[in-house]
């Protein structure tokens, strides 16, 4: 079963972050995608806090999509703040914030930033795994 999407808006509130984690986490239950959901939660996670933390003023909400290919999941969050894109950082031992991406990194395939007319997407794959764990080739 591939081709399949879903949006969901939040507001830019604190416990839109755990609403999210928990709409990707029932999202991929029903897609019969569990085994993604603790990848693409803690993603989903760490991308809403980014939005909660850094888009304050920016507007009342967040979109979070899923979108299901043949053999990857795509996650993105958009938001409408533009004076800033994301960037990985390598914080030190005693910082208290910063690994956001880098957890998103070691989780993904691959991650990005794409601007939009207003604000900007992170986006993220992460591949699906075939009926026999092996990884099942990408088509796009």
């Amino acid at each position: 079963m591939s081709g399949r999407s879903h949006t969901k808006r939040f507001r830019i509130r604190r416990h839109s972050v755990r609403e999210a984690r928990l709409h990707v986490e029932t999202v991929l239950a029903e897609w019969k995608l569990g085994g993604l959901a603790d990848s693409a939660s803690l993603i989903a996670s760490e991308l809403a806090t980014n939005v909660v933390n850094h888009a304050k003023g920016t507007g009342e909400f967040f979109d979070l999509s899923l979108r299901r290919r043949p053999a990857v999941l795509v996650l993105e969050v958009a938001d409408s703040f533009q004076w800033g894109m994301p960037e990985q950082r390598k914080p030190g031992p005693d910082d208290t914030s910063g690994r956001g991406l880098l957890i998103v990194d070691a989780l993904s395939e691959s991650w990005g930033v794409r601007p939009r007319e207003t604000g900007k997407t992170v986006w993220v794959h992460l591949p699906i795994q075939g009926a026999n764990g092996a990884r099942t080739g990408m088509t796009w």
